[in-house]
């Protein structure tokens, strides 16, 4: 399914004076289209064409009349992106690029899951690999997830999978029993609910806004929660000066452009660490980026039965949530 990924690194004599003056040029070659999620690095942020979250991006990557997308995000993003889009050049800047709740699935062990329940609809959240999209039912992303839960049956029962804090979010948003896969984020999962209340005392004037993915003990303390778009979209229309902001913190670049007379706050993790920042999407670079364009690799490859099973509940998705 992979190929061999390129050299972490270009070397100096192969790196353009200008990075975003060389992509912008490869661009216009390719015809390409570069996607990127608000995790990435803020160099990342700037030169693509569309900044958005799992939701966002998949509408893009469906309705592209681009011949080549540059996704810079992680695997399973990318691979979303060629599902969608079987005869165009999927590009990502590093095939390492992958994600840790994604992994928490694995396809063997999710199958005996779901043969385990043979009566449940899987809805499985859009962070996962090819091979859930492929046994799931329905994709759904955390703009959506509520919505789409609401709109089954209530007598059709549901695994909910692999996020079990999305879960239980939708569980008390919806009031539906779902049956739930036992996967996490190591990000979301990382925020330190005492170091956030030590926030709070702190800055009494900041509201904290925070993503389902996170732990149930932090979001007892947000003032908001919602997806990445939603929590951009809130900093930027609520009138508070200050925010808390439990998330991947390289929505803060977006956050502090839209409204730059106020506070942003990354939320903290449990340790000393920088453990509240994805390691895999910041595997990317502008180097790798311009790379890949440059290289026309590495690229996404999908079986073609694997790809059209997965395709499938994506579709749904994208109907449900008109």
């Amino acid at each position: 399914m992979f190929i061999t990924a390129l050299p972490l690194n270009p070397p100096l004599s192969e790196t353009p004076h200008d990075l975003f003056e060389a992509i912008q040029a490869l661009k216009q070659e390719l015809n390409a289209v570069i996607l990127a999620h608000y995790y990435q690095d803020p160099d990342i942020q700037d030169v693509a064409d569309y900044i958005g979250d799992s939701l966002e991006l998949s509408r893009k990557a469906a309705n592209t009349d681009a011949d080549v997308i540059v996704f810079a995000g992680v695997h399973f993003m990318a691979e979303t992106a060629k599902i969608l889009n079987p005869d165009k050049l999927v590009l990502l800047p590093d095939l390492n690029a992958g994600c840790s709740l994604a992994d928490s699935c694995p396809p063997e062990a999710f199958a005996a899951f779901k043969a385990a329940h043979p009566e449940h609809l899987v809805i499985s959240y859009i962070n996962c690999s090819a091979a859930i999209k492929a046994m799931s039912d329905i994709i759904c992303t955390s703009s959506n997830a509520v919505k789409i839960v609401r709109q089954i049956p209530e007598n059709q029962p549901i695994i909910f999978a692999p996020d079990r804090n999305l879960g239980r979010y939708v569980i008390e948003q919806t009031g539906r029993d779902l049956v739930l896969w036992q996967g996490a984020c190591i990000v979301h999962e990382n925020f330190s609910e005492k170091k956030i209340v030590q926030l709070k005392i702190t800055h009494p004037e900041a509201e904290v806004i925070a993503h389902p993915e996170c732990e149930p003990a932090v979001l007892r303390h947000a003032n908001y929660i919602g997806s990445t778009s939603a929590l951009l979209k809130y900093s930027q229309q609520n009138t508070h000066s200050a925010f808390v902001v439990a998330t991947e913190p390289g929505i803060i670049h977006q956050m502090q452009k839209l409204s730059p007379e106020k506070e942003f706050i990354p939320a903290p993790p449990t340790n000393s660490c920088a453990c509240n920042e994805c390691p895999y999407m910041r595997l990317n670079t502008l180097e790798k980026l311009y790379l890949a364009m440059k290289n026309r690799a590495p690229g996404i490859t999908l079986p073609e039965d694997m790809r059209l099973a997965a395709l499938r509940p994506i579709k749904r998705m994208l109907e449900m949530s008109a």
